[in-house]
């Protein structure tokens, strides 16, 4: 404000004032600002600036202090000051506090969460009174003097926290976190002290001596000022002062000369140091993509000073060059493969690619090797408001419309120019590289092949082919940055321990269905610990002998294992005192703290930052599965049951069984409506119980066994029926009389997966591990399609995330800002939302008539407008917001955030369930008010329902029936319903059916239609949903069941089988013909009807 507002004015009314004018220099002096560098405090300008903030500000100060920073500066500062370090854990720190407040002590309050103790009120807010020559203030109940040396200082680990206005009103806060440019200067300071300390020490004393001499000029001229002030008389006859003025002319000379050579100097080393700029640039991009990695899972903290501490060793272990370039070239390359592979350790599989492309996107912009316009199409894609200024799909068949949305999008860009009209000329060519099995890797149409470079291919892929994404970015971060940053090295934890030390705590983060337990118990017996290791299971009541048991462990050299934090987090603050107890105590040099916890947002940062971590995740694939099972078997267990022959075969279809029912999760909703924790401890119990009823009956108890298998230990985490469904169907094909009679009983469709002939238990493992490495969709019962579905949901998630880690910042001068590009999308969102449908008129003209269909249009027509009302308001009070008119809430915060990366707003989503991006969920938003209002205007219910429009269609269903019931006077309870899909197209369909409704607009998936026989076929290449015909839902009364031949289909609301928070998503099970296969073949395939798409 002071340099853009104040100095413009200052000059321009040309009031004198310094050329260069800098706050930090005019409040502070540059003695004072070296002094507190020394103490810890960066060197960059914000930094400083931040010090005099702290030292000069009125209030106290609130630091956001994520790495530490200012917690180090403050010790050091106000070490002599006998400085107290408090925290609200503590149980006596008011009384800490008010000794401090009487003999004038600082206090630093460490750790801060959100909220602050209200009994620190007073203190904060300065509540002092005067009374006589004394101050007083109020803590508690009693008054304390107060001195005016008394300091407080108070940090936050928090790196975002929300204080509320009081907070905010009765402290400074200020913000601690470090910023590229001063890491880079901390980092160019050690790597030129490691590579050139001459250069360094000269830079200390230049500094030191460049101070000095200022200070000295500084002294003189308040000598000479003072003097004059005191001078009587004439000044001439003032000997002293005309001594002083003679010598300090000297010395000033001397001075400003040596200060003219130290200077010069100085501009000498600082063009040596900045040789070693490149090294610190990259360092400092790497310790921010790091960094960013927190906002992805609340387990990835990294400490700053282990990352300095990781670039030290970078510096002693990389290859060194007599040619500088040379040397930093090596220097960085060591260094980014170290962040890689220190950091892979800690990361999910699924976050490793994404970490790496980070990194590489990251060093590329930096070098200004990316077009930062492609990138940002390259995360968001194209977003479309209103297609009615765009041009016409050329190749409707094959290319739906939201692939042709980003194509109209990408032909705005510079480089993009011609690409819609491409689509006219060559939609053979087209269509040839868009169903090709690796489009990444296939020439693309016409001139395009040549004129486009890595990236830009990146975004034809990204527009047409979302499923080939992942290879796409794989062979991004292999040709700018290597392979081995796509190879994550394995887990060793052996050197893992090396590499810890008895204060770094060691943390295993868990994922579902994998307990480190026996690994670590087994590394303990490699180290000779297996004595002295120590384990205990966190949960209530468990916090005191967790505490002993670190206490000995610290003492006698043991490893100490506390496992499932997550379940004991009121008790993680004093764990987060226990490991800051480590850091300052010399443990038993034997001594290791082990912890494992689900990632949970409130484990303390503090122990995340000080240890390493690392994730355990269950192995990926059929074959890895298998083989770690029949790891678990023993010999003895394998042979001790009687009927070998039975007993072997089934094994090995439940070893199947269990991990077909795991690995099905990464078809996601074609897999599993809802994903189950299956564990090992299922598959241990199935195969005892296995052992025992073969031994006691002669005849199999297939019946017994499927049910206290499938239907009690497996089914006992299933909650959805259509799971179980799913569940029961493969139960059914590997517990069979032929699976033990017939000799190589085939367990899938494919010729690889059958049940070896019979042998030792080795025999077994080596059959498993000649199977292949990567499945097919066709070993579970899925299409080859059900691949591509989810690893578009795969691509989709790497966008969200990669989006959730682009800095939310304002454009400065260059291109839109972020506001601008709201204001925008919110008018235009604005600009489209519908009138309000009439609900008074509607409501007179069916005045007489209540039948359940019109309770229904009311009830509609209801939850619409308060939609409409809720969307009106939110976009004018949000635009009100961006203009600084009113205050942003959190809500219109989360409308701006959400409308900026073109989401639905969460304060939209209580009307309906819905997956769809801004732009379609608007133009679907409109759609369905449009058939409510017809409806209400005619008060005629229309031909054809479009079910997916309704909020609730289970209420219309039912009034469906409810109608039905009252035609025919029978009993609603005795209706169900019978389904003709229609084979003529809708404008052959005149007139609404004498009994039911015609419903249109649902979507198949997993599955084609044929529409001339009216039963399921397979679906297309790439045809992951099709549109199916019309349908009659038809009441009838007692519907016998025919279960041949007919696939009870789910019909599900919105893609996201599992429903919404309070929102179930299943609506009605559709009857349709199994065409050539039979219906268990569309269990596996998860066939279902979606009402609503998620493009």
């Amino acid at each position: 404000m002071v340099l853009n507002i104040w100095i413009k004015e200052v000059r321009q009314l040309n009031v004198p004032c310094s050329p260069d004018f800098s706050f930090a220099q005019f409040l502070s002096k540059p003695t004072v600002v070296r002094d507190w560098n020394i103490q810890g405090l960066p060197s960059d300008a914000f930094s400083t600036e931040n010090g005099v903030i702290v030292s000069r500000g009125r209030r106290w100060p609130l630091m956001v202090d994520p790495q530490g920073q200012a917690i180090k500066w403050i010790k050091n500062m106000e070490r002599q000051r006998d400085l107290k370090i408090i925290d609200l854990q503590q149980h006596d720190y008011l009384r800490t506090l008010e000794n401090a407040v009487q003999f004038g002590t600082p206090v630093l309050l460490q750790n801060v969460q959100e909220e602050l103790d209200p009994s620190l009120g007073p203190i904060l807010s300065k509540s002092i009174i005067k009374v006589g020559g004394r101050f007083l203030i109020r803590l508690g109940d009693k008054e304390v003097e107060y001195s005016p040396d008394f300091k407080f200082y108070i940090t936050t680990k928090l790196s975002n926290p929300h204080y509320t206005p009081e907070i905010s009103t009765k402290t400074t806060i200020i913000n601690f976190a470090v910023k590229e440019q001063g890491l880079e200067a901390q980092l160019l300071g050690i790597v030129v002290r490691k590579e050139r300390p001459e250069l360094e020490e000269q830079k200390d004393s230049l500094v030191i001596n460049i101070a000095a001499g200022k200070k000295k000029l500084k002294e003189l001229e308040d000598e000479i000022l003072r003097l004059l002030n005191e001078a009587q008389g004439s000044l001439l006859d003032d000997e002293q002062l005309v001594n002083t003025l003679q010598s300090s002319k000297v010395t000033s000379a001397e001075v400003g000369e040596q200060l003219q050579i130290s200077e010069q100097t100085e501009i000498k080393i600082d063009a040596a140091r900045e040789g070693y700029r490149p090294c610190s640039t990259r360092a400092s991009i790497l310790f921010f993509v790091l960094n960013d990695m927190g906002r992805i899972d609340p387990m990835y903290q990294f400490s700053l000073d282990a990352y300095i501490d990781l670039f030290v060793i970078s510096i002693d272990k990389s290859q060194r060059s007599p040619k500088l370039e040379e040397r930093i070239n090596n220097l960085n390359e060591y260094h980014t493969y170290a962040v890689y592979r220190f950091t892979c350790r800690g990361l999910f599989e699924r976050h490793k690619l994404l970490f790496s492309f980070q990194m590489c996107a990251k060093i590329l912009e930096n070098a200004g090797k990316l077009n930062m316009d492609e990138y940002n199409f390259f995360l968001r894609g194209g977003v479309v408001m209103d297609r009615a200024d765009q041009m016409d799909n050329p190749c409707t068949t094959w290319l739906v419309d939201s692939s042709w949305d980003n194509i109209t999008e990408l032909d705005k860009l510079t480089n993009f120019h011609g690409i819609m009209t491409s689509f006219e000329q060559y939609p053979r060519d087209w269509h040839i590289w868009y169903t090709a099995s690796e489009p990444e890797r296939s020439p693309l149409p016409g001139e395009w092949d040549n004129a486009c470079n890595e990236l830009q291919r990146m975004l034809i892929v990204r527009s047409l082919r979302p499923d080939r994404v992942s290879f796409c970015v794989t062979s991004f971060i292999v040709n700018n940055l290597g392979s081995k940053f796509v190879e994550p090295p394995v887990l060793d934890m052996k050197a893992v321990v090396d590499d810890s030390t008895t204060k770094t705590p060691l943390i295993f983060v868990l994922s579902p269905g994998v307990d480190p337990t026996s690994s670590l118990l087994s590394l303990a017996e490699q180290s000779g610990m297996a004595s002295r290791f120590h384990a205990l299971s966190l949960g209530q009541g468990q916090a005191p002998i967790a505490t002993r048991m670190i206490k000995e462990g610290v003492r006698e050299g043991n490893w100490v294992f506390l496992a499932n934090c997550h379940l004991s987090l009121s008790w993680m603050p004093q764990l987060d005192k226990l490991v800051e107890q480590l850091q300052i105590e010399e443990p038993h040099p034997d001594f290791r703290l082990w912890l494992s916890s689900s990632p949970h947002p409130d484990f303390p940062i503090s122990i995340l930052q000080a240890g390493i971590k690392m994730t355990t995740e269950p192995p990926k694939g059929l074959k890895a599965n298998m083989k770690r099972l029949y790891n678990l078997i023993t010999e003895q267990q394998f042979t001790r049951c009687h009927k070998q022959d039975k007993y072997k075969k089934l094994l090995f279809g439940l070893c199947f069984f269990h991990s077909i029912l795991l690995e099905r999760r990464k078809f996601l909703q074609l897999g599993w409506n809802i994903i189950y924790g299956f564990n090992d401890s299922d598959f241990e119990v199935s195969e005892n119980l296995l052992s025992i009823y073969l031994d006691e009956y002669d005849e199999t108890p297939w019946d017994a066994l499927k049910y206290l298998i499938a239907g009690v230990n497996y089914g006992g985490h299933i909650t959805d029926d259509w799971d179980r469904r799913l569940l029961m169907t493969y139960i059914m094909d590997i517990f069979s009389d032929a699976a033990v009679s017939a000799p190589f009983y085939k367990l899938s469709s494919l010729p690889t997966y059958y049940i070896p002939k019979d042998g030792p238990l080795q025999t077994y493992k080596e059959y498993i591990s000649m199977l292949p490495g990567v499945d097919h969709p066709e070993a579970f019962g899925q299409h080859p399609n059900a691949d591509i579905a989810s690893q578009i949901t795969e691509t989709r998630t790497l966008f969200e995330t990669l989006l959730s880690l682009v800095p939310q910042v304002s454009a400065g001068g260059k291109g839109e800002s972020k506001e601008d590009k709201v204001l925008q999308l919110a008018a235009d969102v604005l600009q489209k939302v519908p009138e309000n449908i009439d609900y008074e008129g509607t409501a007179k003209i069916l005045d007489g008539d209540n039948s359940p269909l019109n309770v229904v249009l009311l009830q509609e027509i209801q939850r619409y407008n308060a939609l409409l009302e809720v969307m009106r308001k939110s976009l004018v009070e949000l635009e009100k917001g961006i203009k600084g008119i009113v205050v942003m809430s959190s809500d219109l915060e989360e409308t701006f955030n959400c409308i900026f990366a073109a989401t639905v707003p969460p304060l939209w989503e209580f009307a309906y369930p819905s997956m769809k991006p801004l732009a379609a969920w608007t133009r679907d938003l409109i759609q369905r008010v449009e058939q409510f209002a017809k409806w209400a205007e005619t008060a005629h219910p229309p031909v054809i329902f479009w079910m997916a429009g309704f909020t609730f269609p289970t209420g219309f269903l039912t009034a469906v029936l409810q109608t039905s019931a009252r035609q025919n006077s029978v009993s609603v309870d005795s209706l169900s319903w019978e389904f003709v899909v229609s084979t003529v197209d809708d404008n052959n369909i005149t007139g609404a059916p004498k009994d039911g409704v015609w419903v249109k607009g649902l979507f198949l998936e997993g599955a084609g239609w044929d529409k001339k026989n009216a039963c399921l076929i397979e679906a297309d290449p790439m045809q992951l949903v099709c549109s199916i015909p019309t349908i009659h839902f038809k009441p009838v009364e007692n519907k016998k069941k025919s279960s041949k031949g007919i696939y009870a289909c789910p019909c599900y609301y919105f893609p996201n089988r599992a429903g919404a928070t309070g929102r179930a998503s299943f609506v009605v099970a559709v009857d349709l013909k199994t065409g050539a296969m039979p219906p268990d073949h569309w269990v596996k395939r998860g066939s279902a009807l979606l009402m609503s798409l998620d493009h």
